[in-house]
């Protein structure tokens, strides 16, 4: 006598998962730390003096204490920057924070002056850095400041019981023609400048168009962030927007870099390299930043 035929399928359904569970192997595997890589964040902003920040990647299992982000710090680097005319050597220098932690840096070596530069609009800038036996190199631009804040303004912050919360609006104009990729950060009264959530856009959607977006607040990576509160600010609070337009390698650099960021964690997401724009194996970027400032200051 046949078999219903949703008794078939469940007979055949039953017999697969058998087959498939009969066939599994316990598989036990220990990950390695594999060696360190330089990590280069080179920075010139138009009207600035280049920064150079050079460290050693840590292993994935690495305790991280300020002992081990002390000691990554690569010293004695040779570090020169070009704008096509001028070559300028850096310098490195101690930022001492007061807490027994010092970070190290290279810029403009005052003692050099004449060699010296600042960016500019509309130019090209080469980085080399020599150490260890090992030379890097990367390439950027400080665009043109074409795309620019019209204006700041806030609302009440939506769905949100605390009156006190505002979220700030902006205004602007995309200039025609695709390729206008920005950066932008948010600075809170005295605090540091932070970088927002995702930080970095390009003009895919709005090419030519003028709109008005939600500007959310800056975050620092290294504290725990309220998903749900982070993006609102308060009233009472000065806050300057600081707007970059910045080149494609260092918009994909961002971009790969805050969706790696975002994805930590998630067993579901898939596996995203970071784009960097530093040559001979370097991990990092070399980036020109076009700045334009805007502060409004939020009624009480």
């Amino acid at each position: 006598m046949a078999l219903p035929m949703n008794l078939r399928l469940c007979a055949s359904l039953i017999g697969l998962f058998l087959f498939l569970t009969g066939c599994e192997k316990s598989i036990q595997f220990t990950p390695k730390n594999g060696s360190s890589s330089l990590v280069v964040e080179a920075v010139i902003e138009s009207g600035g003096q280049p920064f150079v920040t050079l460290s050693r990647s840590l292993n994935y299992f690495s305790k991280i204490s300020l002992n081990e982000l002390q000691s990554s710090f690569v010293h004695d680097a040779e570090i020169t920057i070009s704008n096509g005319t001028k070559v300028h050597k850096l310098r490195e220098y101690k930022q001492e924070f007061g807490t027994g932690f010092n970070r190290f840096k290279y810029t403009t070596d005052t003692a050099d002056l004449a060699s010296s530069f600042n960016g500019e609009f509309g130019k090209t800038y080469t980085l080399k850095i020599v150490t260890e036996g090992k030379e890097y190199t990367a390439t950027t631009t400080i665009p043109l400041l074409a795309k620019t804040l019209d204006s700041l303004w806030t609302k009440p912050a939506p769905d949100n019981p605390d009156t006190n919360k505002v979220v700030l609006m902006t205004k602007t104009t995309d200039p025609p023609g695709y390729g206008n990729y920005i950066r932008y950060f948010t600075k809170t009264n005295s605090d540091p400048f932070f970088p927002g959530l995702n930080s970095v856009a390009d003009d895919q959607v709005i090419d030519g168009k003028s709109y008005e977006i939600q500007v959310d607040r800056g975050v620092d990576r290294n504290s725990e962030i309220d998903f749900e509160e982070y993006s609102f600010f308060m009233k009472g609070e000065q806050v300057t927007v600081k707007l970059c337009n910045i080149d494609k390698s260092t918009f994909d650099f961002f971009r790969t870099l805050e969706y790696s960021y975002s994805s930590i964690g998630n067993p579901f997401s898939s596996p995203t390299k970071v784009l960097g724009n530093i040559s001979g194996g370097a991990l990092g970027y070399f980036g020109g930043y076009a700045v334009q400032y805007i502060t409004i200051q939020i009624p009480k």
